[in-house]
Parts: C-alpha cells; sequence; structure tokens
C-alpha cells in the first residue's frame, strides 16, 4: 500500500492502493474514495475492475445489493455483463454502452458475466463510477437508462478519440440526463497525441487506465492506476510519450455545498438516512429482483 503525491502548478498525481474484491470473481482497484482523496466533484467512487482473462466457466459475480442516493455507471472496455434491477429491468452491457443507474430512495441490482461469455471465458476490463445525487434529489424515485456504444456521443482529431459518458465537456452533450454538473468522459491517445483538460469544470480528474501520459511543460510520466487531480482553473495538456498509447478517464464537476456520508452502498448527505438503509437492508425492506434469491451481505467502505 503506497501513496505518492507529487504538486505541479496545476496538477496533483496520487498512486491509490490497490483493493480486491475476490468474491466478484476479479481483481479490483479502488480510486475513490481514498485518503487523501474523498470525491471529486459529484463522484464518490470509482473501482478498475480487472483486467482479468477468465478461464471457460469463470465469470463476473456481484450478487444482487442495494444502493442509495447515487448514479452507477459500469463501463467495460472488454467482457460482457448482465445487469438486473428490482424495477424489473433486464439488460446486456457490452464495450462502450452506457448504462446509467439512479438509485434515489432505493434500488436494488445485480451484474453478472453473462451465460455465453462465462461459457467461452476471455478478457474483462470495466470501470465503475458512482456520482452523488444532490440533497434535494436524494429521494427520487430509482430509475435506469440504456445507451449503446454506437450512440454514444464521440470525437476523433489528431490521435484523440473523445468518448462523453455523462455531462458535458469539448463541446459534447451526453444523452444520460444527470442531476449535477458533472463531466465523465473515456479519452483514448495514440502515441504522440495531446489532449487539453479544459477549467469547464470546478474539479476535475484524470485516472491512467492503461499506458503512460506526460504533462506538456513537466517533468515526470504518470502510468496506470495513478490518478491526476487538478487544481480549481487549472489547465493542462497531457500527451502520451512516443511509442505508448494511453486509455483514461476523466471526472469531475461542481462540487456540493454541503458533505456526503457513505457506508458500503449507501450514500446521502445525512448520517441518520444511511442508518436506516442499512436498517432496511438488513431487514428485507428493500425491493426484489425479479428472479434472484442471492443476495449480497453488508460489508464496510472506507
Amino acid at each position: 500500500m503506497s501513496l505518492f503525491q507529487s504538486d505541479f502548478s496545476g496538477a496533483n498525481a496520487i498512486r491509490l492502493p490497490t483493493v480486491r474484491h475476490a468474491e466478484h470473481g476479479a481483481n479490483s482497484m479502488r480510486i475513490l474514495p481514498a485518503v487523501h482523496q474523498r470525491m471529486i466533484g459529484p463522484f464518490v467512487f470509482l473501482e478498475q475492475l480487472g483486467p482479468q482473462a477468465f478461464a471457460a466457466g469463470e465469470g463476473f459475480d456481484m450478487l444482487a445489493h442495494p444502493h442509495l442516493g447515487l448514479s452507477a455507471v459500469t463501463y467495460l472496455t472488454d467482457g460482457e455483463l448482465i445487469h438486473r434491477d428490482s424495477l424489473g429491468g433486464v439488460q446486456t452491457i457490452l464495450p462502450g454502452d452506457v448504462n446509467w443507474m439512479t438509485s434515489g430512495s432505493g434500488i436494488v441490482h445485480s451484474e453478472r458475466s453473462s451465460p455465453e461469455s462465462r461459457l467461452s471465458g476471455g478478457d474483462f476490463f470495466g470501470i465503475q463510477a458512482w456520482v452523488a445525487l444532490p440533497a434535494r434529489f436524494e429521494e427520487i424515485d430509482a430509475s435506469f437508462a440504456h445507451h449503446a456504444a454506437s450512440d454514444v456521443p464521440r470525437l476523433y482529431a489528431d490521435g484523440v478519440e473523445f468518448t462523453l459518458i455523462a455531462g458535458a465537456s469539448d463541446g459534447l452533450t451526453a444523452l444520460v440526463k444527470t442531476l449535477s454538473d458533472l463531466v465523465y468522459a473515456e479519452i483514448v491517445l495514440t502515441s504522440g497525441a495531446r489532449y487539453q483538460v479544459r477549467s469547464e469544470h470546478v474539479e476535475r480528474a484524470v485516472y491512467v487506465v492503461t499506458g503512460e501520459v506526460e504533462i506538456v511543460g513537466q517533468a515526470g510520466v504518470f502510468g496506470e492506476g495513478e490518478l491526476i487531480v487538478l487544481k480549481p482553473g487549472a489547465e493542462i495538456i497531457l500527451r502520451a510519450p512516443a511509442y505508448h498509447a494511453a486509455r483514461m478517464m476523466l471526472l469531475g464537476g461542481e462540487p456540493f455545498p454541503e458533505p456526503r456520508y457513505m457506508d458500503w452502498n449507501f450514500v446521502s448527505s445525512s448520517p441518520e438516512r444511511i442508518e436506516q438503509a442499512k436498517r432496511d437492508w438488513s431487514q428485507q425492506r428493500f425491493p426484489v429482483i425479479p428472479g434472484e434469491d442471492d443476495f449480497a451481505p453488508r460489508s464496510v467502505l472506507s
């Protein structure tokens, strides 16, 4: 477990510890929350799932579990998952798809490898993010929206592929309906390509998923598993070094005026509301997923 901080004129780079979750069948790395960085704008949770090479018969299994006070999205680059939820929804998640689930006052869902991908095995890789809801929207009805990869806004220019998953940035507006000002995007740089992180949002960070990037004008290279946290108002240019490509996630938005509390899968501006949700889950008062009877026990998320 290590932490590396490097203070630049425009950014802080943080190397975060790895947390493995054997119960899901895949290695994972939790990026947020961290001791030195609890949130980025409304983002309260960011986790890398994999990379994992599943043998035939193996797969990813996230049992039925509840959420409160957040929107969640699992974005895949490899593999295939089946999402099921207590609204009755069943949706296949393919690489590049955007599946935006808003829990509001409460939802239960599961994510598992599809029967076809489990039978054959194969590569699995994804990023899961949670966005806290503004206080006035924390108790809205739950909802789920699916957008196929072919419909997700993208830009291609000068060796840069910019995919807008949620929010607004770089002249694009995502199809997803969000309840606060934010940006969540995937950025792929070919060798030598550059991308400017603009000051369109107050808080911003870039997570390096694969490859390496440099900040133009600054010494040092940032590699896989590092989070580059920008200072408010700062603009930097990221460059993939020669003979290297890079894949990154850009996230950010407006911070909330009040703090957010989190315990397991529950997020709220009220600690009392979280305690109520914990009791509701233990006493089976959350809605159920039709046809599922395996449930995840509550654990502690630090």
